[in-house]
């Protein structure tokens, strides 16, 4: 009667273990290394050379520097080529003006960007989109000239990141860049500028 007590106990622990005793540590750490949670702030430091385009006033070439905050948003979980996660982005931006009526241009620009991120893969394509305000060193004076220092811009990108190691991203892509006073002076000439872009992230 004794040994039966003892195997019923027995059996009682067992089955305890196997209800509330949760899954073993190398089930957890394979279905964690499997699961899609990108990184949610990274930092970016990114350049481009941009060459004034469509109708510009005259032949703008400008410089380009962005450092980049971005924060993750939603992550879209799919097996379509959807798969991937959104970013809200706020740069500051720092632009000589190599050639061009003027000299330099300082502001910012907030936007979105979405990653399209399939398993396993290391090059990730992006698109990107956002507003912004400035300063330029306007010479209204000038025929074709900024008409006040204050412009607004409009930065929008496409191209491709490649993942180095889980911390570590190199971008390339095509740059968009628009500057408007938004009609606060007459004429508002604009500018139109497209360039390569070139950026290195950091993400934790």
């Amino acid at each position: 009667m004794k040994y039966a007590r003892e195997c019923a106990v027995f059996l009682f622990l067992s089955l305890c273990v196997r209800l509330f005793g949760g899954t073993p540590e190398n089930g957890v750490e394979a279905v964690r290394s499997d699961e899609f949670d990108p990184h949610r702030i990274e930092c970016a430091l990114e350049t481009g050379y941009l060459f004034g385009a469509i109708n510009p006033p005259t032949d703008y070439q400008i410089g380009a520097f962005f450092l980049t905050g971005r924060i993750r948003l939603g992550v879209i979980r799919t097996d379509s080529w959807l798969r991937g996660y959104h970013q809200f982005y706020i740069s500051a931006i720092a632009e000589p003006i190599f050639k061009g009526i003027e000299n330099h241009y300082f502001g910012f620009n907030m936007g979105f960007r979405y990653n399209f991120v399939q398993p396993h893969a290391r090059f990730v394509p992006y698109i990107s989109g956002g507003v912004g305000a400035g300063g330029i060193d306007s010479h209204p004076e000038v025929p074709g000239g900024q008409g006040q220092d204050f412009t607004f811009n409009i930065l929008s990108a496409a191209g491709l990141s490649y993942i180095v190691n889980d911390h570590w991203k190199v971008d390339v892509g095509a740059l968009y860049q628009h500057f408007s006073n938004g009609g606060q002076t007459d004429p508002n000439p604009s500018l139109n500028l497209f360039g390569p872009q070139l950026g290195v992230s950091y993400s934790f």
